[in-house]
């Protein structure tokens, strides 16, 4: 039975997501501010060229 629900948890079906980091100046400032979100791997370029 284990076998079984092993096998079906590593189906490759599912959606992967990544933790992306973007790193951008304030315009108040000037320093540096760090923008993190959690996105699908195939949006990662989309959030990395938003502005």
């Amino acid at each position: 039975m284990a076998k079984k629900v092993v096998a079906t948890l590593k189906k490759g079906g599912g959606v992967t997501y990544t933790r992306v980091v973007k790193m951008e100046r304030s315009p108040k400032t000037g320093a540096y501010v760090f923008k993190e979100a959690v996105v699908d791997s195939v949006n990662v370029k989309d959030f990395l060229n938003k502005k």
